[in-house]
């Protein structure tokens, strides 16, 4: 098949979470199989035209009310053949940031910063006479590209063509006031007709799931629960309309990366048949982190955007999280890497101050998160909500038992402990509240210092897993089969 894929990220160019990551391997993977892939997004600022190929020619998209002029670069997807094109627009795309900065965390003209990608994705088609089988939309800011094949361009060239619209975060949606619309680019007859109208306002990501030929999200868990009102932000009844077109695509690892038998930021390295480099890494991290250096302790690792998707209330919110509790009453030590929400960066570092058991660093650091996942011996994600997650696979591989809420792709691959089989691959509860995480850490400690059998058992198991993109890939095949029956009555099966 040919795919075009078309995001706002893409790793190593641009990246803010796990969508990067995604549509990269995705497209590596297909790749692999034999797919023709190519990658379209924005040229940020932070892009650094010089090593990119220019196309000379500038074209034309019809964001806006006015013609908007753009030109193409391209490069390869580092390591592989796939070219990945930026479009190039000052105005849209010429400033830091993706989606916004701190000053202004979402960009006011947004949706015209999307209309420039979307409707530059089929100029850019046009202009390399390179139709696709599937366009492939990743999140709110491509949700245009579904609404333009089935509204504008879905004749002539693009007539045997059909849309993917992957869901990799509901909770982002893209609301904008009614007055963005021409930003668009569309004729207003498509504010009802093509599904943006929602509270009077303009939401993208609503417009995508009436439009799309297929819809995924990336585990199958959470493709069940964003269809119902707890898990839905306002989209469970159209995604209950749509459920037929609604599939579940559990996201792979990148195990080139994420491999604790040869990865190069660890002090040692190790894996299910040979443990030893593991307890150098422990050590090393207990070290690195300024904590007493103490093979008999566990560590409890979090790497984690401080957010409140990821339950950091129920675990720093002062007088009522629970890791002052769990520091205070049971002989642990917690290893924390992260950012955000600066109430709770501020809370973290009080915490460090009056409990000797806890270190965090706040910010990112690449060598620190891979050190985390190897010298834990617990990682802890009380996620409210989690579409996939990958932290609970590396931790699984590295040897490391995650303690998860029971939800999104958490429930997808991690399995609970057998208390009394020795069973399973980490620690899951169901309630997000302080004493559900305080419990189950509880439960987690307990096994480790009193059925240490139980915790070797476990973790050789989750670090023999597949998280490989092999099967992933093969069900985005199956979906793209299924987009173009929907959508172009196209039976893939007649091409063999």
């Amino acid at each position: 098949m040919k795919i075009m894929m078309v995001t706002s990220e893409a790793v190593p160019f641009a990246k803010t979470g796990g969508l990067a990551d995604a549509v990269s391997a995705l497209a590596i993977n297909l790749r692999k199989q034999g797919h023709d892939v190519k990658i379209v997004m924005p040229r940020y600022y932070k892009i650094d035209r010089t090593k990119l190929t220019a196309i000379d020619e500038p074209v034309a998209v019809a964001a806006g009310q006015v013609e908007t002029w753009v030109k193409f670069y391209h490069a390869p997807l580092p390591g592989t053949d796939i070219p990945v094109y930026f479009i190039d627009h000052e105005q849209a795309f010429g400033r830091d940031g993706i989606y916004g900065t701190k000053a202004e965390p979402d960009f006011h003209d947004n949706p015209y910063r999307s209309a420039v990608l979307c409707h530059g994705a089929f100029q850019l088609c046009r202009f390399l006479g390179w139709y696709p089988d599937i366009m492939h939309a990743h999140d709110w800011f491509c949700a245009l590209v579904p609404v333009l094949l089935k509204h504008v361009c879905r004749n002539g060239y693009f007539a045997h063509t059909a849309s993917v619209f992957t869901i990799h975060n509901l909770g982002y949606q893209g609301w904008y006031p009614e007055s963005s619309f021409p930003a668009l680019g569309l004729d207003w007859n498509l504010y009802y007709g093509a599904g943006f109208e929602r509270n009077g306002s303009v939401n993208l990501m609503q417009s995508a799931l009436s439009c799309a030929d297929m819809i995924t999200t990336v585990s199958p868990t959470y493709a069940r629960e964003i269809q119902a009102p707890e898990g839905g932000f306002g989209m469970d009844g159209l995604l209950r309309v749509r459920s037929d077109c609604v599939r579940g695509v559990l996201n792979g690892c990148d195990l080139d990366t994420w491999n604790p038998k040869k990865d190069k930021l660890l002090p040692a390295n190790f894996d299910s048949k040979n443990m030893a480099g593991k307890a150098k890494c422990k050590a090393e991290l207990q070290k690195r982190m300024g904590l007493e250096v103490n093979p008999d302790v566990p560590v409890i690792g979090i790497v984690t955007r401080l957010a409140d998707q990821k339950g950091i209330a129920e675990v720093f919110a002062p007088g009522y999280g629970s890791i002052y509790s769990i520091c205070a009453n049971m002989n642990v030590q917690f290893a924390i890497l992260g950012s955000g929400e600066k109430w709770c960066e501020e809370e973290i570092k009080a915490l460090q101050s009056k409990l000797p058991n806890l270190r965090a660093m706040i910010g990112y650091d690449e060598s620190l998160s891979h050190l985390i996942e190897a010298g834990s011996d617990f990682f802890l994600m009380p996620s409210q909500y989690e579409p996939c997650g990958l932290n609970q696979m590396y931790s699984m591989l590295y040897g490391t038992l995650p303690i998860v809420r029971r939800t999104g792709g958490l429930a997808d691959t991690v399995e609970q402990y057998n208390e009394f089989s020795g069973e399973g691959t980490g620690f899951l509860f169901d309630s997000l509240t302080p004493g559900a995480v305080y419990d189950t850490v509880g439960w987690a400690v307990y096994a480790y210092y009193n059925k240490k059998e139980h915790i070797k058992h476990m973790q050789k198991k989750g670090m023999q897993k597949d998280f490989s993109w092999d099967l992933s890939v093969n069900g985005y095949v199956n979906v793209y089969s299924e987009a173009l029956m929907r959508g172009c009555g196209i039976n893939t099966a007649d091409w063999k």
